[in-house]
């Protein structure tokens, strides 16, 4: 059905499902306290961290750092997407899901279209199914064969033949009603502008269909029997079909087992095939594009872990820094990353045969770490002996370190990079807090590296992951596992640190309560999913509040009291500043604010 999920159906549906419930149908739960604990199903345990919580309708693993409600839990257990997550959750209430815009002719109109396109590429993927079948197709089928595929890994995979003939498919699709315009738009056939003549793009090819994760064909890729150019021809860009987000094997990586728990990513689609033959069915390929980071984030949905397979030359190396430059920030606490070269003059396919599947897991399973390959590939070439060698490759490995999420490989790779160049971590960090991590400003003698350590920059009060919280953030916390409290709160939210890093978060959330929407935790997390501010709410809901519940009221109205306090004691200066740097930010000031900056403005010119 067309049209977007309304955000208010979603908030409501939360606030009505268990999540204890929800996973306890798939997890076996114990009750611990208030909570209740089991083994983490996203990855291999033997003592309990995984937790789920009825009181904020949350599960948190220790051990991964898998986090989320309901939904979330849906989508990466169940591997389903947010619509289907959504209808199966409702579904259990008996509620129907709404949609916007569902009455709209135009998107009724735009989803029609969109059917018609995969009936259409389903047709023409039978089509090239029965035609590799026919005596026309002997020359692919003993390609195949000759390649070791089975009758079996080609029925798994789809693999079919568009045969020799100009007009082959033309004719079958156009004998079953569907003119020329639509086969042109979906890419399977060729409009010549010069001879008005159409013409099938497909001739002479094995043909792999291009399934998206339900299984549904939305586009092909063809190798070529004779000396045709080029060797492989992908399908252009469609209504249904986008390369810098799909990948060739992911509906059959995910056929095979639904239990994932590592992927690999190829270059070609005879990569993924030959590697299926040999047992090896946990392998995707990109279609003719550079790993994108729309790949990884679908590829981290599902997986832990994702290893990069590259032929060993130059060409594969430069490959691996592209794909390293594009894994740096998805590299969340819990996911990793591996860097797999091939020897020389081989590929996954040719090497699979030779060596067989074992050496070939093996080669998977000691494939480097992304920590290795970085600093191995910022040494390369340089003799860290010179001070000015080890300053190049250090500044080199800080600016890829700047691109990580804060957490715990940061700080482990800080670590190894102070170990290998004999300079103390906290002069890394000071480094990369001033400098904002570029490898520009990580060589400039005014450095901490060199000189007296900086102070923070302003407006990061934020709290680092685990340690002590700043106050706003204790407020924040406060809100995040008590919304009620916000009645507590003054009309205005004046009272609230322009310049602290939680300060524009803390007044979001409190518009967003205020307007009466969102009174539990979970519903709250899930206005912010899947954005920084979401993470950070989920940090601070994850932290137990260490004080009854009856004194948390007394606790807000205290750390009002002392910001109120605070300001009454600021400069004009230091409060016009800080007025000036929330607007920068880009939060919007509240008509009593601005009428305050205008107020100070005119006292400090006068």
């Amino acid at each position: 059905m067309a049209g977007q999920i309304p955000q208010r159906f979603i908030d409501d549906l939360l606030a009505r499902v268990d999540v204890v419930e929800v996973v306890g149908e798939r997890v076996t739960l114990k009750k611990a306290g208030r909570n209740h604990s089991g083994l983490c199903p996203f990855h291999q345990e033997k003592s309990p961290s995984f937790t789920v919580s009825a009181d904020k309708q949350f599960y948190h693993c220790f051990g991964c750092g898998a986090h989320g409600n309901a939904l979330r839990f849906l989508m990466e257990y169940d591997r389903l997407g947010f619509p289907e997550a959504v209808e199966h959750l409702a579904g259990r209430l008996g509620m129907e899901v709404p949609r916007e815009g569902a009455d709209d002719p135009r998107a009724q109109a735009r989803e029609r279209k969109r059917k018609e396109g995969v009936n259409l590429l389903e047709l023409s993927a039978s089509f090239f199914r029965e035609r590799m079948k026919m005596p026309e197709a002997v020359g692919a089928r003993d390609y195949l064969s000759n390649r070791g595929l089975s009758d079996e890994i080609v029925g798994d995979f789809g693999i079919g033949y568009a045969p020799d003939d100009w007009e082959g498919l033309k004719r079958h699709l156009t004998e079953r009603g569907i003119n020329e315009a639509v086969q042109i738009e979906y890419g399977l056939l060729v409009h010549r502008e010069d001879t008005g003549r159409t013409y099938d793009r497909f001739r002479d090819r094995v043909m792999f269909p291009i399934r998206d994760i339900k299984g549904r064909t939305i586009a092909f890729g063809g190798r070529v029997l004779g000396d045709a150019k080029p060797k492989y021809l992908n399908s252009p860009e469609t209504p249904v079909f986008h390369k810098g987000r799909e990948l060739y094997g992911l509906f059959e990586a995910r056929q095979a087992s639904n239990r994932l728990e590592r992927l690999v990513i190829v270059e070609g689609y005879m990569d993924v095939v030959a590697l299926a033959q040999f047992g090896i069915r946990n392998v995707v390929a990109t279609l003719g594009t550079s790993t994108s980071e729309d790949h990884l984030s679908r590829l981290f949905r599902l997986v832990g872990e994702v290893v990069f397979c590259f032929d060993g030359d130059r060409a594969g190396r430069q490959a691996a820094t592209r794909a390293l430059e594009t894994v740096l920030p998805l590299m969340i606490d819990g996911r990793q990353a591996r860097f797999l070269f091939l020897p020389e003059g081989e590929d996954p396919d040719t090497l699979v045969r030779r060596e067989g599947t074992a050496a070939f897991e093996d080669r998977i399973t000691c494939a480097s770490p992304l920590s290795e390959f970085l600093f191995d590939q910022a040494a390369s070439g340089r003799d860290l002996s010179r001070v000015e060698e080890c300053e190049r490759y250090a500044s080199q490995v800080l600016a890829a370190l700047g691109k990580l999420p804060e957490g715990v490989l940061k700080s482990l790779m800080l670590g190894e990079l102070s170990r290998r160049t004999g300079v103390d971590q906290s002069r890394f960090e000071l480094l990369m807090a001033r400098n904002g991590s570029t490898a520009d400003e990580a060589s400039d003698a005014s450095s901490p590296l060199v000189g007296e350590p900086a102070p923070p920059p302003r407006g990061k009060a934020r709290s680092v992951r685990g340690g002590s919280l700043s106050l706003v953030a204790r407020a924040l916390q406060l809100l995040v596992h008590e919304p009620g409290l916000v009645e507590r709160l003054p009309d205005d939210d004046a009272w609230c640190p322009a310049d602290d890093g939680d300060g524009g978060l803390c007044r979001e959330v409190i518009k967003l309560l205020r307007a009466g929407r969102y009174r539990s935790a979970q519903v709250l997390l899930a206005h912010f999913h899947g954005t920084p501010e979401g993470e950070r709410l989920a940090v601070l809901a994850r932290r137990e509040l260490l004080i009854p519940k009856a004194a948390r009221g007394a606790e807000l109205d205290g750390l009002i009291e002392h910001f109120q306090r605070h300001q009454r004691r600021r400069s004009p200066r230091e409060e016009f500043d800080a007025l000036l740097d929330k607007e920068k930010a880009g939060e919007r000031l509240t008509r009593e604010e601005k009428q305050r900056l205008m107020m100070l403005l005119s006292e400090l010119r006068g």
